[in-house]
């Protein structure tokens, strides 16, 4: 692989957001304009109710990750909650070519897509949904072709990063809808970030077992999370993007792209259908440029100027 030609090889980027920013929607626009890149591209599923991102890439559902691991510990299974137990997720790292064909699928652009699960058909009194942060914390998918980014979806909120996903993602990436409550998080998200980076431990008073504190603060002091970076999405319009560019910028976080929104968009989600080839095409490519550019060290801070409109 040529470093160079492309920087973004190996990393992860984790995708965050309010409920109804469009994480999902950004995830696809996202995993297309890295493959026409160039990159090979490894899409999962880490949110554990909202269903549709499969239809929406235009293939069937592949089974849960969860199932393939052992299900749940709350209804008898094998994998944890990662607040509960740090340590890692027994057989985390997988060989595509070794898993069964049901639970990965390929969609017509070539993205590889994986579900980690979703706790809906769980059943009363199944518990948390924590294993499922950590199948999304800990799998690694070892042969897939270079250059290789792995996309992590996850579910609305930031619930996740207190399970301590931030600590196996390279970069974090919020999606910003025109709302204050979008803002917030954005701000929240990069604050949290700052702390891990201030060496701020993890809570650990619940833990009976020295040694699982002590794996759940090494995993902190070890964390790959470099940065915070936002997405605007479903923008109608230049004046909300300055807008959100401003309060995010007054708060360290900077936009590397905006989205507008289109009708096309939700009509598929509505509708189940496959999300349209050319949906945020333009929007898509200019959030690579970014990401690379920041990656290599050139022109950081040149991402805010970044315009949703089309050329």
């Amino acid at each position: 692989m040529n470093q160079m030609e492309h920087p973004l090889g190996g990393l992860t980027f984790g995708l965050f957001g309010k409920g109804g920013s469009g994480k999902s929607t950004v995830s696809i626009i996202l995993a297309r304009a890295l493959v026409r890149a160039g990159y090979t591209v490894a899409l999962i599923d880490a949110d554990s109710s909202n269903h549709g991102i499969h239809s929406a890439l235009g293939v069937s559902a592949p089974g849960s990750l969860l199932d393939y691991f052992g299900g749940m510990v709350f209804s008898g299974g094998k994998v944890t909650c990662p607040v509960d137990d740090p340590t890692p997720l027994a057989g985390g790292a997988i060989s595509l070519n070794d898993l069964p064909g049901g639970y990965s699928r390929r969609t017509a652009e070539g993205i590889i897509f994986l579900a980690a699960g979703k706790i809906g058909s769980a059943g009363p009194g199944a518990g948390c949904d924590g294993p499922i942060s950590k199948i999304a914390r800990d799998l690694v998918v070892t042969d897939l072709p270079v250059p290789a980014v792995t996309l992590l979806d996850f579910k609305a909120g930031l619930e996740d990063s207190a399970r301590g996903v931030l600590t196996a993602v390279d970069r974090a990436l919020v999606v910003v809808d025109p709302t204050a409550a979008a803002i917030q998080l954005a701000i929240d998200l990069e604050s949290t970030v700052a702390r891990i980076h201030d060496g701020q431990e993890p809570a650990t008073s619940h833990l009976e077992s020295l040694e699982l504190a002590e794996i759940a603060r090494a995993r902190y002091r070890q964390a790959r999370v470099e940065r915070v970076d936002a997405i605007v999405n479903r923008i109608t319009g230049e004046q909300q993007r300055q807008f959100i560019v401003a309060s995010l910028k007054a708060h360290g976080v900077e936009v590397i792209g905006a989205i507008q929104r289109e009708a096309g968009i939700e009509e598929a989600w509505l509708t189940g259908a496959r999300l349209g080839p050319g949906i945020g095409r333009f929007a898509g490519d200019g959030i690579v440029a970014a990401l690379e550019k920041t990656a290599t060290g050139r022109n950081a801070g040149i991402v805010s100027d970044l315009s949703c409109s089309r050329p």
